[in-house]
């Protein structure tokens, strides 16, 4: 495909908010700080950016995602099910209408059409998918092998994965936007989220280039332990679900596989032979 094709098409942002209580939390007992940065001026510079993305090209489109501490939801968009719980709010003031037109009927008519509209019009269209992560909490080393499948798997399908780092660095985000391609950013002040995001973040991947940039930074490669959640250059590492620990255990704390270690090689014993001493006189 030349440049010219990899211009003309959409671009799709999928950005992932955490939103982990506990670093959020922190942040709100800090009050007396200058730089402080409540989760809903977050999302008001995170809002502000998808705007700007969708007003860029008509063919763009956004998904957003909040990452938890025990689970991870589709903020946008909504869910099939929870549009049909809309319609049906709306089921009964629409039979009121008194231009005696059964709305809902009208209502399910126009989408069938539309949507079938977009899908003629958007025949044989491509689009370009990058990955955005606003991280502000630690990283957790349990989600390693997970995360790194994803990494894996984003730089087979060609998608490049951005790091926008609101507190402390993230190995796991360092080699994954160095794997794919991505631009890692730690702010140097989260008050300006939404200028790093306008800056470094809204132009597309194959428009950075021409643009001046901050550096590419040094990648920590070190895996982090599943034992003490630290990183490590030498360690060991289960054969059978890959989890990496700076200690030797007998049994894989991840998978609980018992581990068979054959003792070091007996010394065979050599038989003496029996020789005859011969005495020369």
């Amino acid at each position: 495909m030349s440049s010219t094709d990899e211009e003309d098409v959409g671009n799709l942002v999928v950005i992932v908010i955490d939103v982990n209580p506990v670093w959020w939390g922190k942040r709100s007992h800090h009050k007396q700080q200058k730089d402080v940065l409540a989760i809903s001026q977050c999302m008001d510079s995170v809002m502000v950016f998808v705007n700007s993305h969708l007003m860029m090209d008509r063919r763009n489109k956004v998904a957003l995602i909040a990452s938890h501490t025990n689970e991870s939801r589709f903020l946008y968009p909504k869910k099939t099910s929870d549009l049909l719980d809309d319609v049906d709010d709306q089921r009964e003031q629409d039979e009121m209408n008194s231009d005696g037109k059964y709305e809902v009927f009208a209502s399910i008519n126009d989408a069938v059409m539309e949507e079938l509209k977009n899908l003629v019009d958007e025949i044989g269209e491509k689009i370009k998918s990058r990955i955005l992560v606003l991280k502000a909490a630690d990283d957790s080393a349990s989600q390693y092998m997970n995360f790194m499948n994803v990494t894996f798997t984003a730089q087979k399908q060609n998608i490049p994965i951005d790091a926008c780092i609101l507190d402390k660095d993230s190995s796991l985000l360092q080699q994954a936007c160095d794997i794919t391609g991505g631009k890692y950013l730690k702010v140097l002040t989260t008050t300006g989220l939404l200028q790093y995001l306008l800056w470094v973040y809204l132009p597309s991947p194959s428009l950075r280039e021409s643009l001046v940039l901050p550096p590419a930074i040094h990648v920590d490669y070190r895996a982090a332990c599943f034992c003490h959640r630290t990183l490590i250059d030498v360690g060991y590492v289960c054969s059978v679900c890959l989890s990496i620990f700076c200690t030797y255990s007998p049994i894989c704390s991840t998978c609980h596989t018992a581990f068979k270690i054959k003792g070091a090689p007996s010394k065979m014993k050599r038989k003496k032979k029996s020789s005859a001493v011969t005495s020369i006189t």
